[in-house]
């Protein structure tokens, strides 16, 4: 049973301030410090699995605690689910229904189908992991019951006033912490390299390490940290109605610091609001974070918002180690530095760093409890041969840290009093009975108990003295919202059998609430448990179908090729003409046609998108190929949508039954399955009737990164190296960054396997080499005798996909 709660903001403009909450001590620093709101992960389905998290006793105190001070929480459930893991999820869903939280914050199709069909008192926010960034995919999320949008932190300030104008649900926006390269939810870079998906919350960033480039040495893929402190003003302006800060790992002293900073701005009057930015300049310098960016919000080409020759470490840099002992470090110290620091040092290599509490430090050879800028110092540390002189060190937290231990925290929650319940009451006294009847959510409760009453003599029973005795819950979690009463008799009831009256009635009262809640969790657990796929009889695929992806219309007669019954061609919104000319060559091949959208389109695009699909639908073409929720609203007004053949991307994300069967309520008849995923949920996925052809793409090139950033003077004819000697590919079109591996991904030579599990049909993406060339050719030939190509990975398939 969901429960609303009431903004500390009351009823002014002021928005909503998100604070991250990574573990109990940083959800009392956020709320200690003015958060209007926190999110916080639970140990499964969060986009931060090694954050500390909550348990789900936590979150039930914690949410006592915060409603009682009227904050909100929001519980992260932003991950992508694999098929196993779809029972724990209907499970977690029951229970976060029957806590009461807020909203749970949502990137699998398979959550929200879940939730909008079995938990309808969960209210969806949709995470930034969705990548949401234009009116389209915003007013579909309104359609599809999602109460606000976490959008895209690629988005301008102008282009969220624009989006703000399309829509009414509520808008979310980051606006201080770590950015992400990548398009958030579109990264593949951390489980290519090792299994550990930044979509399944395990991320190990290896955006932020050192690359190479023609010989230079430099961190290409590693963004400075979003401050918009000073925009807050635009932001509001623009329509964000909850300020977000980034920062599950951090530390409380970080949430403490943001927090009040932000807290500070907000609240201040229009004229102080310049010197209250100044105040908060100041106090956001101790949060330890890298150098400040605005991210994209003042145009869509930053020009500070990765720069390759500023490490991608956090905390403040102090120096380099010049003299590195056996179990100590010397280096000479930018700031000041006291015992109780935290210390982390970062090697040459990209390897990750190492961090470390100051217990003792010493200048020359006198002990010192701290130690002054500009001071060589050295410093015992607890690895031996550990570190290496020129490593950088850098403080990442200071003695003077919000401290709180886990029990202290768990104490302080178990003293919050449980939320109350609104009761509206209605009173009647009549033949000597006092007749009552209470409603609290789908609970109603009637009783009549005898009563001794008394002629009154003055202050006889009325309206105000019923209120003061049944406002009070007692030792029940219940308060007073409403109270009716009929025309009373001039009569005096003893205060004693009136407070007994309520001890009873509401004793019984929330006895029946608790067990209605308890029968309503079970219920919908039970429905929802029912709702999930059984295993079916395998059946073989005897030949699973080809589609072969192109990167242009100019292999269109790769067709004339019997082995491959459809390809599938690039949509580009404005090359229009190119599309017209390329139409009049297939003449009888448009059933053989899918045209593919591209994933990202923004405002000024998508109506050049709306029109080109319009006009290849009314040449007759009806297949395409949707990569974000933003696709579905390019249909609207199409005259022959019944024979639209509409396939889902892997972008759109199928790594289970339910988000298979989400797209399949939306009108998808084909769904392409996700190339991250592994050798046992594929098959656990395929072994279930869905209703809805699958396609698995067994051979391409993966965009490891898309982003919009650009990288000043690196090229797609020299590979930017890392320290592995691993080669990535960077290409710049059309505003877009894409990174690259060198080696290929493909599942050519499992297919014999594939086929066996039921797959229906294989795409081989040849968009990047050409149907044609000598290594599309090489490609075409591997798939005909299912024979692995040279230099490829099979990425996930052979090790799981954590």
């Amino acid at each position: 049973m969901s429960r609303a709660s009431t903004s500390r903001r009351g009823s002014d403009s002021r928005p909503e301030l998100l604070s991250p909450a990574g573990s109990l001590e940083a959800f009392f620093a956020a709320m200690e410090n003015g958060a209007d709101a926190v999110y916080c992960g639970l140990p499964e389905f969060s986009a931060r699995a090694k954050a500390k998290n909550v348990t789900f006793d936590d979150l039930g105190h914690m949410l006592d605690y915060a409603h009682e001070r009227d904050r909100k929480i929001y519980v992260t459930l932003n991950t992508l689910i694999k098929e196993a893991e779809l029972p724990t999820l209907v499970r977690t869903l029951a229970d976060l229904e029957h806590q009461g939280v807020d909203a749970v914050i949502v990137q699998d199709a398979a959550v929200w189908r879940l939730a909008r069909t079995h938990f309808p008192g969960l209210r969806l926010h949709a995470s930034t992991q969705m990548t949401i960034h234009n009116a389209a995919g915003v007013r579909t999320l309104e359609k599809l019951g999602f109460s606000r949008a976490v959008l895209a932190r690629e988005l301008t300030l102008e282009e969220i006033a624009a989006l703000r104008k399309q829509t009414r649900l509520e808008l979310e926006h980051f606006v201080h912490g770590a950015l992400c390269f990548s398009f958030s939810g579109q990264c593949y870079f951390s489980s290519w390299l090792g299994g550990q998906s930044g979509n399944r919350g395990r991320c190990a960033q290896p955006c932020r390490r050192r690359y190479r480039y023609q010989q230079q040495q430099g961190y290409y893929f590693s963004p400075n940290d979003l401050c918009a402190i000073d925009l807050l003003p635009e932001l509001m302006a623009a329509g964000i109605g909850s300020l977000k800060i980034e920062g599950r790992m951090k530390s409380a002293e970080y949430v403490a610091a943001v927090v009040g900073a932000y807290r500070q701005v907000i609240d201040a009057a229009p004229a102080q609001r310049k010197e209250a930015v100044r105040e908060a300049k100041q106090s956001l310098k101790l949060s330890f974070g890298r150098l400040p960016t605005r991210g994209f919000l003042t145009g869509p080409r930053p020009t500070d918002i990765a720069v390759p020759s500023v490490k991608g470490a956090t905390g403040r840099f102090l120096g380099e180690i010049s003299a590195a002992g056996r179990s100590s470090i010397t280096f000479k110290t930018r700031d000041a530095l006291h015992i109780g620091d935290r210390l982390r040092v970062q090697p040459h290599s990209d390897q990750a760093g190492t961090a470390f509490t100051v217990k003792t430090l010493s200048i020359g050879k006198r002990s010192a409890k701290q130690a002054p800028g500009g001071t060589l110092v050295n410093v015992p540390s607890p690895f031996e041969n550990r570190f290496k002189k020129g490593d950088a060190v850098f403080k990442v937290s200071s003695r003077k840290a919000f401290t709180l231990s886990d029990a202290a925290c768990r104490r302080r929650l178990k003293g919050a009093p449980p939320r109350p319940l609104p009761v509206s009451l209605s009173v009647r006294l009549q033949n000597g009975q006092l007749q009552l009847k209470a409603q609290s959510g789908e609970v109603t409760l009637e009783r009549s108990f005898d009563v001794s009453s008394f002629e009154a003599q003055n202050n006889p029973l009325n309206t105000e003295t019923l209120k003061e005795v049944f406002a009070r819950g007692g030792d029940t979690p219940l308060e007073l919202a409403e109270l009716h009463t009929a025309d009373l008799p001039p009569v005096v009831i003893p205060p004693r059998e009136l407070k007994e009256i309520r001890r009873t009635f509401y004793g019984e009262l929330a006895g029946l609430i608790a067990r209605d809640r308890e029968q309503q969790r079970r219920s919908h657990l039970e429905q929802a448990q029912a709702a999930l796929l059984p295993e079916k009889e395998a059946a073989p695929a005897k030949n699973a179908r080809l589609t072969v992806a192109l990167g242009s219309l100019r292999d269109l007669h790769l067709l004339n090729d019997p082995a491959v019954d459809r390809i599938i061609v690039p949509l580009v919104p404005h090359r229009a003409a190119d599309i017209a000319a390329g139409v009049a060559k297939l003449r009888n091949r448009r059933e053989q046609v899918t045209w593919d959208l591209p994933f990202i389109l923004f405002d000024t695009t998508w109506q050049q998108a709306r029109d080109a699909v319009h006009a290849l639908v009314s040449a007759g073409f009806h297949s395409f190929r949707l990569n974000n929720l933003g696709h579905f609203e390019l249909f609207n007004g199409v005259r022959e949508q019944e024979t639209l053949k509409l396939t889902a991307g892997y972008r759109l994300f199928s790594l289970n039954t339910q988000a298979v069967s989400a797209w399949k309520d939306l009108g998808i008849g084909e769904v392409t399955l996700y190339p991250e995923d592994d050798r046992e949920n594929l098959a656990a996925l395929l072994r279930r009737d869905t209703g809805v052809e699958t396609a698995i793409t067994v051979h391409g090139q993966i965009p490891l990164i898309t982003s919009r950033i650009h990288i000043k003077g690196v090229r797609s004819d020299r590979p930017v190296v890392s320290d592995r000697d691993e080669k990535y590919i960077v290409q710049s079109r059309g505003g877009l960054t894409t990174i690259s591996s060198e080696t290929d991904f493909s599942l050519i030579g499992h297919l014999a396997e594939l086929r066996a599990t039921g797959t229906e049909r294989f795409v081989v993406d040849l968009a990047h080499v050409g149907a044609f060339s000598p290594r599309g050719k090489q490609i075409l030939a591997a798939y005909a005798e299912d024979r692995p190509p040279a230099q490829t990975s099979s990425f996930n398939f052979e090790r799981e996909l954590v």
